[in-house]
């Protein structure tokens, strides 16, 4: 069995107009580990979520993740004008998937809500829009999945589904990375760190 970390970051520093950020961040994500970060508003928990999903350069250290990345932003990055199933095959093409529409059925199912296949995303409730942002993370199978703040989209029923699907994300080997200002459920992590000072503190 491969004991590489999935997710490894090392000495990660970010300054904004000179004024630190992070100031040397580590962290390692492993097969099968679900791990939280958590910080007050302000405390570089979106600066390192940015540098990790390559939306942000770092100005020293560095990140490397084995295998595929799903990320799953606060924010839903779905198409409005596209119908939840077309919002679908656009993120399947995007990563090459050839079995896209048999993921979606296998997650609109999963996830209840095949019956809002055909309408426009923006006809669709917030609740059913999380869920479609979730479930383009996850229709290929990431080795690493990253979720931004998500306690804050879930509707109670895609919290129960959520906590459902991680179980047998992580029995698969998967790893999970939240990052969030809040954590419920913490007997649920392998291990809550928290960004003080720019810098991780296993809590």
């Amino acid at each position: 069995m491969n004991d590489k970390p999935l997710l490894s970051i090392t000495d990660i520093a970010k300054a904004f107009r000179k004024t630190p950020v992070l100031k040397g961040v580590d962290l390692e994500l492993r097969s099968g580990q679900m791990l939280a970060v958590v910080g007050e508003n302000g405390s570089g928990k979106s600066t390192l979520l940015k540098i990790v999903v390559g939306l942000l350069k770092a100005d020293a250290g560095s990140f490397r993740i084995r295998g595929t990345m799903g990320y799953c932003p606060q924010e839903s990055l779905v198409f409005d004008n596209l119908t939840v199933r077309e919002n679908f095959q656009f993120f399947g093409k995007a990563y090459g998937l050839t079995d896209w529409q048999q993921s979606s059925d296998r997650l609109l199912e999963r996830f209840q809500f095949a019956q809002y296949s055909d309408y426009l995303t923006s006809e669709v409730s917030g609740g059913t829009r999380q869920k479609l942002n979730l479930c383009l993370a996850l229709m290929h199978d990431p080795d690493v999945l990253i979720l931004d703040e998500p306690y804050s989209g879930f509707d109670w029923e895609t919290y129960l589904h959520f906590w459902g699907l991680t179980k047998e994300l992580l029995e698969r080997g998967r790893g999970l990375l939240v990052v969030s200002h809040l954590i419920y459920d913490r007997d649920q992590f392998d291990g809550v760190h928290e960004l003080v000072d720019g810098v991780l503190r296993c809590d």
